[in-house]
């Protein structure tokens, strides 16, 4: 291998503040640290001297993937130098790899140590001023003694140490008087703080400023704790460099801001404290949150900044959605192809909002449903809907939508959510023109309707014997599988159950309620009464094939898929003695008749009993042209 040469003074020049070079420099040791969250600690060299540097999170994949390791030599392209407990802390915030492995190069050593320890002696003085009587270098050597010993919080004795046995005590350079403000508090560094990007924002600094513009502002949020009452709001920024972060005021600080922050405006925002990103209710892609105080400023930059964007995206195709965890929060942009009608909902707290559901659909051959809460219903819900019925069919952009598996995978929108109608962005045209040009005449499969994964290319059919013999259901996770079969028997006397009619955040509750002494409805989860309850699906019933028989589940939407009418109806024919032969005439009409089940099979315990529990996820009558179809490509 060629001699690499480092870069010279690289480490000496970066503890002096010049972050704008980018040096070469090896890596000669890496460690993990943080037990809450991971951070590698490099210790960087020049082959002269050495420094510890903290690796930004964002690169943590470097070091896992192996890119980064002990003895590669890096080039540093973005860092910063910080100060924390007087100690000086690189934060490299980009690097290249320019070769993975190399030995040692020189022979290193501490900057920290080679300031301190390899002072040449001098001969004795007499006194501390006739010291900077001599040579300009004994001048510069106790200027350096004397930074070292401010910078790294050395104690007294440490420093005593050091500098007995043939070395002179060295007075301290002058320092100015401290300058104090009228009202007596100290005044502070007011030199403007650097502007840095949001994704450098990290503890270890000390005064910094970001640029950035406001992409989402939420509602005044109010609280009640052991502290007592208090209020909130946090807003959302993005940079030039796509970088984003939430801020997040409280009570006084809110008074201050909440007024002056609009959507689509730039702000130059400094003097905020950092802290780690409830992620609970945070979606951003950043780690910190910044928490604006008393000392904050907030000011409106008066010129618009073309080169921060209005918003930004990460769009997920509807068929992603399927394998999306539950209450993940993500951008998705799709055609609408229908909108239902506003509907009043009763929330938990006794509260009426607004609901309504309309679904989406793009180049990825699934549609989803959407459901709109609140003021969205009004304001874009209704808008959409008049295009709809009018026979345009408008494309919607949705940032921060709400996944939801209750029944298939649908999203909702929650407080942060943003909808763009007709957007100006290539996805949309994109989308736009895919659909006038025949996509909308594309079927589509929903995802909102069916818990199991669509699988229709790669379908796994099992029989009702594989079932049992294959022991299906009894790993950690469900198996789903297709059987076709014919319905032979349901439970007629217990199919369906009365239901809370209550939305819990952006679900209905659906727990069995009971009646309470005035005749009213009560549950026990909501702890309220209201006069009408819902009606759900819980069928038990037999499939059976010509390998054997088994019992299944079938709940709301396959029960509905089953019986061609909703639990309601299906249970006002039973009570009603005239509509009971219409009440027999469907069940009658579903048995003995062939479907294609999709089932979930899943291990429950029972007490202390362990049992395999199948459920009906999707049921179809058995199309026979398609059936045989399919019974030939398998030959």
């Amino acid at each position: 291998m060629p001699p690499v040469n480092l870069t010279a003074n690289a480490i000496q020049a970066i503890n002096a503040g010049d972050v704008n070079s980018k040096p070469l420099v090896q890596v000669l040791d890496i460690k993990l640290i943080g037990s809450t969250q991971e951070r590698y600690r490099l210790l960087l060299s020049d082959s002269v001297y050495t420094q510890h540097a903290m690796l930004a999170t964002q690169l943590n994949d470097r070091v896992k993937t192996g890119r980064v390791r002990t003895g590669s030599v890096v080039q540093l392209i973005d860092y910063i130098c910080s100060n924390v407990q007087n100690r000086k802390i690189v934060v490299i915030l980009n690097m290249e790899t320019i070769i993975p492995d190399c030995e040692t190069i020189g022979n290193p050593q501490s900057h920290l140590e080679t300031d301190l320890g390899n002072q040449k002696p001098t001969p004795n003085r007499t006194s501390g001023p006739a010291l900077f009587n001599g040579n300009s270098n004994m001048a510069a050597q106790s200027s350096r003694q004397t930074s070292f010993a401010n910078s790294n919080s050395l104690s007294s004795q440490s420093v005593a140490n050091n500098f007995q046995s043939n070395r002179p005590i060295i007075q301290p350079a002058y320092q100015p008087p401290p300058n104090y403000k009228g009202h007596g508090a100290i005044m502070k560094n007011e030199a403007p703080a650097r502007i840095i990007p949001i994704a450098a924002l990290n503890p270890y600094q000390g005064r910094w400023a970001i640029k950035a513009r406001v992409t989402a502002k939420g509602d005044i949020r109010r609280y009640n704790n052991a502290r007592g009452d208090g209020k909130v709001f946090s807003f959302d920024l993005l940079d030039s460099e796509g970088g984003e972060i939430r801020v997040t005021c409280f009570n006084a600080v809110l008074d201050r801001f909440y007024d002056k922050i609009e959507v689509g405006k730039v702000y130059m925002i400094s003097k905020g404290s950092l802290k780690p990103a409830q992620k609970n209710f945070n979606h951003l892609k950043n780690e910190w949150e910044i928490l604006l105080e008393t000392s904050s400023t907030v000011d409106q930059c008066p010129d618009e900044d073309p080169s921060i964007p209005r918003q930004q995206f990460s769009f997920r195709p509807i068929s992603e959605i399927e394998s999306v965890e539950n209450n993940s929060i993500l951008d998705v942009i799709g055609i609408v192809i229908s909108v239902n009608p506003s509907v009043p909902i009763l929330r938990k707290n006794g509260m009426e909002t607004q609901r309504r559901i309309l679904n989406l659909k793009d180049q990825s051959g699934r549609s989803v449903e959407l459901t709109l809460w609140g003021d969205f219903c009004n304001r874009e819900g209704q808008q959409l809907q008049e295009m709809v019925d009018s026979g345009f069919f408008p494309v919607l952009a949705v940032k921060a939508g709400k996944v939801n598996d209750f029944s298939g995978k649908s999203i909702g929108t929650i407080s942060a959510t943003q909808l763009f109608i007709n957007p100006d962005f290539p996805e949309a045209f994109g989308l736009r023109q895919w659909f006038d040009q025949g996509g909308k005449d594309v079927a589509s499969h929903s995802i909102s309707r069916e818990l199991m994964p669509s699988i229709s290319k790669n379908e796994i059919r099992k029989t009702i014997s594989q079932i049992k013999d294959e022991g299906l259901g009894r790993s950690d996770k469900p198996d789903w599988v297709t059987v076709k079969a014919t319905l032979t028997f349901i439970k007629t006397d217990t199919f369906c159950y009365t239901a809370c009619p209550l939305m819990i955040g952006d679900r209905q509750c659906n727990k069995k309620v009971t009646k309470s002494g005035n005749s009213r409805w009560i549950c026990d989860r909501c702890n309220q009464e209201f006069e009408e309850c819902d009606y759900r699906y819980l069928i038990q019933g037999q499939i059976q094939d010509h390998t054997g028989l088994t019992w299944v589940t079938a709940f709301q939407e396959s029960g509905e898929e089953l019986l061609g009418c909703s639990a309601k109806e299906l249970y006002m024919m039973k009570l009603d003695e005239e509509d009971d032969t219409r009440f027999s005439e469907i069940i009658k009409k579903c048995i003995f008749t062939q479907f294609l089940f999709r089932l979930k099979i899943k291990e429950e315990s029972y007490g202390d009993e362990q049992r395999v529990k199948i459920t009906v996820v999707k049921a179809e009558r058995v199309d026979h042209s398609r059936e045989s179809r399919y019974l030939l490509d398998l030959l």
